[in-house]
């Protein structure tokens, strides 16, 4: 049974792990044909079950196929059933791509795998239908690379890609060289209550401006955009010195960048905070002392909620013996770690963490066990976040209650999971997705403050 298309030049055959990546991926292919190979099918089948954090994605793609398939009569399936849009448009088409038995002639490579039967039909099909183009979009590189060896075209999955190049990510700041007022021809300068606001011309800035970033020079200037307008810019000033002293839990900022996130981490207006950076750059322990200080000192949140993703952890911590929080501490380690480096002047180390874990009401959640809860007045971390999708971040923030801070903490240099790069990241994404938010913000530190063989071994190894 052949997928032939009758209605576009063009059919986007659909690999695995983009279904995984994003359950939705059958509707972002315009008015194109779009082709799920049985073999596809039954590794979705096989990967469905269990407590896997990818079982939930599988079992949400397996659905919108079979909402759109629908009671089609079967030769329809093969030509391609319509898909359903907003507003009971239809356009493009949803075609389930039969097995076939035996080793074809026309086979490119042996079919002693998935993946090599999913390219060697793509083959049939190219020489069946030589007017139609087909391409293949996987997440895997090296299917990409033997499907070009089969002389296919393939691609990635380029819908929640919403930077071609890691360098275009906002950092979160405008550092200029000298001082900042030379570039300044004019200003309006504000007094509301007890702050100071200057008003600029656009001009100032020759990048792209959004609400919540900051702007510092070389001769201790600092402020944060407080509106953007197509002529003009309002920001306002921030004592450097007063940043530079802050203090959350007993812990000061070691440089501007540390300074500038704890300030955002302890801004009660910002609901969520990206901090990225390489390691030892003090994401996790400012966020954790914010957090700290927040939910014990200050009393804005009840609780502490702590997460994080990585491949390990969707496979083993159901064989680990224990409580959630138990199960979850091998994976957790850096948040006890951090704990520990809060307290470590303290007369007893020990009974300080596990009054601090008792009052802030510290609570390790498994990623898996998230999803369809809600969490009120509570301040959220996600650690390891580079290592997520953008459907999995989607499925994490929104989890977010009333009175709720969210802060994703991530070095995309680092990288787990196979299928994502700096660029498919869900950090990445959501980091674009709400540069535009006014309450939120990202920033990327720079420095290793943790010490000085981390900093030497982040440069030379």
């Amino acid at each position: 049974m052949s997928a032939r298309v009758e209605s576009t030049k063009k059919a986007y055959i659909i690999d695995t792990n983009v279904l995984i990546h994003d359950p939705n991926a059958i509707l972002n292919f315009d008015e194109h044909q779009v082709v799920i190979p049985m073999t596809v099918l039954e590794e979705l089948d096989k990967l469905k079950n269990g407590h896997k954090s990818i079982a939930a994605d599988c079992r949400s793609a397996i659905r919108l196929i079979d909402r759109v398939i629908g009671e089609s009569p079967t030769d329809q399936v093969a030509r391609g059933v319509p898909i359903p849009r907003e507003g009971n448009i239809q356009r493009g088409t949803l075609s389930i791509l039969m097995n076939r038995t035996g080793e074809p002639p026309e086979a490119c490579l042996s079919n002693d795998n998935n993946d090599n039967r999913i390219i060697n039909r793509i083959v049939q099909m190219q020489l069946e239908n030589p007017a139609v183009r087909y391409v293949l979009v996987t997440k895997d590189i090296n299917m990409r690379l033997k499907a070009r060896g089969c002389n296919l075209q393939a691609e990635d999955y380029h819908n929640d890609q919403l930077i071609s190049d890691i360098r275009q990510l906002t950092t979160g700041y405008h550092q200029f060289p000298g001082s900042f007022w030379d570039g300044v021809a004019h200003v309006d300068t504000i007094q509301r209550q007890d702050a100071t606001f200057h008003s600029l011309s656009r001009d100032v800035f020759d990048a792209q401006l959004h609400i919540n970033q900051y702007v510092l020079d070389e001769q201790d200037f600092l402020a944060r955009i407080e509106e953007v307008t197509d002529e003009h810019v309002l920001i306002k000033h921030i004592k450097r010195e007063a940043v530079m002293n802050q203090s959350a839990w007993g812990l000061k900022p070691r440089n501007i960048y540390q300074a500038m996130a704890l300030h955002a981490l302890m801004d009660p207006d910002i609901h969520l905070v990206n901090l990225t950076g390489p390691a030892g750059s003090g994401k996790t322990i400012l966020a954790l002392a914010a957090a700290i200080e927040l939910t014990v000192a200050r009393k804005l949140y009840n609780k502490i909620i702590v997460t994080r993703s990585t491949p390990p952890l969707a496979e083993e911590q159901g064989f680990l013996p224990g409580t959630e929080e138990e199960k979850m501490d091998p994976w957790l380690g850096a948040i006890t770690d951090n704990i520990e480096a809060l307290h470590l002047q303290d007369e007893s180390p020990s009974g300080s963490i596990e009054y601090v874990k008792e009052r802030a009401n510290i609570q390790f959640k498994a990623l898996n066990y998230i999803r369809g809860r809600s969490f009120q007045k509570s301040m959220i971390l996600i650690d390891e976040s580079q290592n997520l999708t953008p459907h999995q971040m989607k499925a994490i923030i929104t989890r977010a209650g009333e009175g709720s801070k969210v802060v994703c903490l991530g070095n995309l240099a680092q990288i787990d999971t196979p299928y994502l790069s700096p660029i498919s990241s869900g950090l990445t994404y959501m980091t674009e997705r709400f540069k535009g938010f006014k309450h939120g913000t990202s920033l990327r530190l720079n420095g290793i403050p943790r010490s000085l063989l981390a900093e030497y071994a982040e440069a030379n190894l």
